[in-house]
């Protein structure tokens, strides 16, 4: 034991010594393990920073009460929650045909336990004036001064509000309103005034847009102005913080749970009660499936990739090991002759894979910590939270410096045995000896290539689990790597048609595979990585141009603006039409039902909204209501429903376009034309006061489309869940269906502005529909979206430039990855090469050579590891993307033909198209470009003439 201590001593002795001579190539291995550790350890670092425990949740949540009480929406029946009160549903059964499901308010004081004390937490919303115009903001009305509060608001300036008069705002609105701490804030159609007094921040959104009142001091006195101008009441919502003495446990919640009241508690979040004990739980549909399979999936996937980075960092560092044993191999054939036996050579080596491995992991750690520690406000700024501390988890960090040490010792394993092989004779005399290539791992790379492949196969063929296709190409690319000595000697009879310093430098590389393999496989890894992700890239944007659909006509741009009845929609379309090349523009209007400024789909008081019927006969067989409330698809057999599928009934209108309200636009021609509806019948119908339609189920057989008004919703809502006919005023207007199919772009139909008035029908501004004479270019929408920001109204834009593509830059980043590792790859295996060619071009030297000769072979050499690596990387990622494509397209198909035997809607589509397409642009940059540059610079940077070399003694 003492011997086997100090022959280890000794040799890490050695190896950190060699380590400080070396100190470049060194540095360049330290650098290759010590990064991704950096990387990984200040993940973990920040994200369990970032990790709140269950007082810390609770302190944000609910400050210093015991319990937050809310309302379910349930009407007061009695339902069942999870602990955290995240989820909740009404403890009756009402998924029954014929029973309503309950909805309403909850009378929440109620269920208050007497003596507590209570704290009101309202919220609601208000467009807010600022420097640059109007701003969105959320208005919270809590006694934020009070003590039962405190954690929930974080003060950073100022004080809370103490008055009626009084506001406080997160940094953030201040930020983005241009305001500041004793500025004055008003709200758009309120006459108060208020003074910003603090400022705060939320502890778990830092990105909160929200200003601070006392209770009753905005909301209240604002909708009231709100309702006055004849808008719709703002939504508001109100929690209670209760603090009760001995808090609210997991029996007491369920008490209140059955008055319909929801609690978030802190008594039972710090301490949750088995699953058994939850009654949401046993309920099907509602089980708690917080279960270990995704976290285990999770762990697999970050295992896989762990375990390829190392193999590609052993990979790179190896032949550096093999560098430091090459040009110390005097030094260990003196240990040899002095009686040191093969395991202290072994030892020796491998010490420099520890060395550098500890000295990585060292290094890692401590600026992971400290550039965690230094960056923690940019961090917490990014992830939009602040964390519960400086969390360090010893045994976690440990176990990532445990791979940096397993690194190095892996690196440096092959170059370990390689010098211990060496005889005590070799090493001094600076000769190579012959070694023959080991057979044993080219069959079993082989192997491993085979099963791979058919693991792939049997996933894409036969299968659609993306597991086994990953799987297999994983265990295949093992394989090929295991394989590369094999693989680099068959390159080498390429080598008798080519010229003399290309013949020099790839017979050099077959014969020296030992250094030359792990390049090759180290470019192999990267460049099939590469190649993969971007086959798969290529045909998923092949497959993307192909099902893309337009919103808009090419270059077309929409303006809509649903909220406050349109109030904002003048300066929008002014805005736009300011900004933007506009050709011609179509203002358009939407229905209202009830108060003008009511939402189109008919929340809120007085509030209600409309339908276009479709008639009972053109009604889908598939899809019409039945009295019982069961399936009708189901009395079909599956070739009625794959025929049915394809009936003009059951064809559902395209769902790409503009979304719009019943898919009905008040508007005269100009938007036909904006449209592109070169149809001379259909504008003349708009000006004869028609209906136009381009949704043939929804014109009956008179010629007529219906519109029926419900002025009601909750009594419609009633009547459609018992499968009764809805209650509401019919409207009817003789229509035109415009001829054939053409792309309306998601409007089913349009009805000009005198013909809705004629019909009694009331209409209210939203937007505008835009063509343009060119795309809008990047500073016109800059401008645009800069104008509508000061509006501070929530527009929807959209601007149609066409398909495009997301990936470009991300097949440019993999392609300069893949160059940068077979650049460091191939300039590694030629300076271990030039090392063990001295002799040689000392010899070409002394018969003439010309110096050139020197960065011509260099250049050829590293040129020829890094086209090794690249043509057989090339072929190794197609593998996967292949099978993965396939994989998709089986699943698409399957699920397509599902979709016809199902009569589901849309099933009548044509086939899913699942495109493999080779990014032969890439692949051109890889095979040709990267073996070229890496040739060029391993050149450049070699110089023409050697050291003058001593002459040996013999």
């Amino acid at each position: 034991m003492t011997t086997w201590f100090h022959s280890w001593r000794a040799a890490v002795r050695i190896a950190r010594r060699d380590a400080w001579r070396s100190k470049g190539r060194s540095f360049l291995v330290l650098a290759m393990i010590a990064l991704p550790i950096l990387g990984v350890s200040a993940l973990d670092l920040t994200l369990r920073s970032a990790e709140l425990t269950p007082a810390q949740r609770m302190e944000r949540t609910l400050g210093a009460a015991d319990a937050r009480f809310s309302d379910a929406g349930a009407a007061g029946v009695a339902i069942l929650q999870d602990p955290a009160g995240e989820q909740h549903t009404p403890a009756g059964d009402y998924d029954s045909p014929g029973k309503s499901w309950p909805d309403g308010p909850t009378d929440v004081t109620k269920s208050i336990p007497a003596g507590s004390t209570v704290l009101t937490d309202s919220r609601g919303s208000a467009k807010l004036t600022t420097r640059h115009g109007l701003l969105q903001a959320e208005v919270r009305e809590l006694a934020a001064g009070d003590p039962v509060t405190r954690g929930i608001m974080r003060l950073q300036e100022g004080r809370f509000p103490e008055k009626n008069d009084e506001i406080a705002a997160t940094t953030q609105f201040l930020e983005s309103s241009g305001l500041s701490v004793g500025s004055t804030l008003t709200a758009r159609g309120f006459d108060r005034t208020y003074v910003i007094s603090g400022s705060y921040e939320l502890p778990s959104d830092l990105k909160a847009q929200q200003v601070n009142a006392l209770p009753g001091a905005f909301l209240a006195p604002y909708a009231k102005a709100v309702e006055k101008a004849g808008l719709p009441k703002p939504e508001l919502s109100t929690t209670y913080l209760v603090k009760k003495s001995g808090g609210f446990t997991w029996n007491t919640v369920q008490a209140i749970n059955a008055k319909g009241v929801l609690v978030t508690s802190r008594a039972v979040a710090l301490d949750p009660p088995a699953d058994s004990e939850v009654p949401l739980y046993q309920k099907e549909g509602w089980a708690n499936y917080e279960s270990g399979g995704a976290d285990a999936a999770a762990l697999a996937a970050v295992g896989t990739v762990v375990g390829l980075a190392m193999l590609e960092i052993c990979l790179l560092a190896g032949p550096a090991f093999a560098v430091g044993a090459r040009r110390s191999r005097r030094q260990l054939g003196l240990v040899g002759a002095n009686g040191g036996a093969r395991s202290h050579i072994r030892a020796i080596v491998l010490s420099g894979g520890l060395v550098i491995g500890v000295a990585a992991a060292l290094v890692g750690m401590v600026l992971a910590l400290v550039l965690t520690f230094a960056l923690r406000p940019l961090l917490e700024d990014y992830m939009g939270q602040r964390f519960g501390g400086f969390t360090v988890r010893p045994l976690e960090l440990l176990a990532i410096a445990a791979l940096a040490v397993l690194t190095g010792l892996l690196a440096a394993i092959v170059p370990a045995v390689t010098a211990s092989r060496q005889t005590v004779l070799a090493s001094l005399t600076g000769r190579r000896g012959v070694r023959r290539s080991n057979r044993v791992l080219p069959l079993i790379g082989l192997g491993a290539v085979l099963l791979g492949a058919a693991v792939a196969l049997y996933g894409s063929v036969f299968s659609d689990q993306f597991v086994l296709v990953a799987g297999g190409s994983a265990i295949a690319e093992l394989g090929v790597v295991a394989m590369t000595p094999a693989l680099v000697g068959l390159f080498g009879r390429a080598g008798r048609w080519l010229p003399l310093s290309p013949r020099l430098a790839l017979r050099d590389a077959v014969r020296n595979r030992g250094r030359t393999a792990p390049a090759v496989a180290a470019v192999l890894a990267a460049v099939a990585g590469t190649v993969a992700v971007s086959t798969y890239a290529a045909s998923s944007d092949a497959q993307s141009l192909a099902e893309y659909r337009a919103a808009l006509p090419h270059g077309a741009v929409a303006a809509l603006v649903t909220e406050e009845g349109g109030r904002d929609v003048p300066e929008v379309r002014d805005a736009v039409q300011r900004t933007l090349p506009v050709d011609v523009r179509a203002d358009v209007f939407r229905i209202a039902v009830g108060k003008p400024g009511c939402a189109p789909w008919g929340e809120g008081e007085g509030c209600g909204r409309f339908e276009v019927v479709i008639p009972p006969a053109n009604e889908c067989p598939l899809w019409a209501s039945t009295p019982d409330g069961s399936d009708p698809a189901e009395k079909y057999s599956k070739e009625q429903r794959r025929a049915l599928a394809k009936d003009w009934r059951c064809v559902s209108p395209d769902g790409s376009g503009i979304y719009v309200d019943g898919g009905l636009l008040i508007a005269d021609a100009p938007l036909l034309k904006v449209l592109g509806i070169d149809d001379p019948g259909a504008a003349k119908a708009l000006a004869d006061g028609k209906l136009v339609s381009f949704h043939k189920p929804q014109v009956d057989r008179n010629g007529a489309v219906g519109i029926k008004l419900i002025t009601d919703p909750k009594a419609a809502d009633r009547a459609a869940e018992q499968n009764k006919p809805v209650p509401g005023e019919l409207k009817s207007f003789p229509a035109y269906q415009v001829p054939g199919s053409p792309d309306s772009y998601g409007v089913q139909s349009v009805l000009s502005p005198a013909a809705a008035k004629a019909a009694g029908l009331t209409t209210v501004p939203l937007g505008a529909f835009f063509s343009t004479d060119r795309i809008p270019s990047t500073e016109e929408r800059q401008k645009l979206d800069a104008e509508i920001a000061k509006l501070g109204s929530n527009v929807e834009l959209t601007v149609e430039q066409g398909w495009v593509d997301k990936n470009g830059l991300v097949l440019l980043a993999l392609t300069v990855f893949a160059g940068l590792v077979t650049i460091g790859a191939a300039g590694i295996a030629t300076g271990l090469a030039q090392a063990d060619a001295e002799a040689d071009l000392k010899t070409l030297a002394a018969v003439g050579a010309p110096p050139s000769v020197r960065r011509r072979l260099s250049g050829f050499q590293c040129g020829v590891v890094a086209a090794m690596g690249v043509v057989l990387g090339s072929a190794a990622g197609v593998l996967p993307a292949v099978g993965l494509r396939l994989t998709e397209e089986r699943e698409q198909t399957r699920f397509y033909q599902e979709a016809l035997d199902n009569g589901w809607g849309g099933a009548g589509d044509a086939p899913p198209y699942v495109p493999i397409i080779v990014p032969w642009e890439t692949l051109a940059a890889l095979l040709v470009a990267v073996p070229l540059g890496a040739a060029l610079l391993a050149a450049l940077v070699t110089r023409s003439r050697g050291a003058l070399a001593r002459r040996a003694a013999h």
